[in-house]
């Protein structure tokens, strides 16, 4: 599931269809199918751009599970295209041009755009860029895809609930994406990509995934939406508090502990929709 990108296309689907709970609309699932292909593609565009020579030899076993498995990886993959082809049919032309935009967003962060030096590089090699970046793109998708969808449709949209919605996302895939530099510190150096732990060092980077935390539950505290889902949230973040404090930092190192903020991304959502629907 992790070496696979199926995990983070499921945390795609869970964070777009939490959206649609926070927002109190109903559930357009043609774009959750558009989220979670669309996120397994890019993720395995991405992988498949930063491929060694020897992907065997590879220190990483990501690497070489996924080369090891091509035909899985193909088939994921055409399986994803097929199923973004199916959806994308079923939504608005406003909906494709902002897809659109999204999705040169995205492509622009691994593909080799801009020319530095004589030199070819893409966004990811932008100084402390890395982080932010991601958390928008999945702000960008996951909050902006819907509502804009509903505004095609015609469907009043809070705008000021969405927008704030759109914030809080950002902060909180920061909080899930920054142990993840933490953990690659010593592969993003070989790469020579500086991010936000390579810049201000390991303990500082802990110390800011913790005080994001409680910024992002002060400012679910503070948001227009219903205790069901302040409740929702706040558990969460107190869960993943739990986890980098007693499992992901204690082993920083440990390849699949980091994979628990993926999975956070899920459980956010289900935990909100359990006390949502309670």
């Amino acid at each position: 599931m992790i070496f696979s990108n199926l995990l983070i296309a499921g945390a795609a689907i869970a964070q777009c269809f939490l959206t649609y709970i926070i927002l109190g609309v109903s559930t357009n699932y043609y774009i959750l199918l558009i989220e979670g292909s669309s996120t397994l593609l890019l993720y395995n565009f991405s992988l498949y751009l930063s491929k060694p020579q020897n992907p065997a030899n590879s220190p990483y076993a990501r690497t070489r599970w996924v080369f090891g498995h091509i035909h899985w990886f193909w088939m994921c993959t055409i399986l994803a295209i097929g199923v973004m082809l199916y959806a994308l049919l079923h939504v608005h032309m406003r909906t494709l041009a902002y897809l659109l935009f999204v999705g040169v967003i995205s492509v622009s962060y691994s593909f080799p755009l801009i020319r530095v030096k004589g030199k070819r590089m893409g966004l990811r090699q932008i100084p402390g860029v890395k982080l932010f970046y991601i958390a928008l793109v999945w702000s960008l998708s996951s909050v902006g895809l819907p509502v804009i969808e509903l505004w095609a449709e015609g469907i009043p949209v809070n705008w000021w609930v969405a927008n704030y919605l759109g914030l809080l996302k950002i902060l909180f895939l920061l909080i899930c994406t920054l142990p993840f530099d933490i953990r690659d510190m010593e592969q993003d150096s070989y790469y020579h990509l500086k991010t936000i732990p390579t810049m201000i060092g390991e303990h500082r980077a802990k110390l800011a995934c913790y005080g994001m935390i409680v910024l992002h539950t002060i400012l679910v505290l503070l948001a227009p939406y219903s205790f069901a889902v302040k409740l929702g949230l706040i558990l969460t973040n107190v869960s993943v508090l739990a986890v980098l404090y007693f499992l992901i930092f204690r082993h920083v190192r440990g390849y699949h502990r980091v994979y628990l903020l993926d999975l956070a991304l899920i459980v956010q959502c289900a935990v909100t929709c359990v006390v949502y629907y309670i």
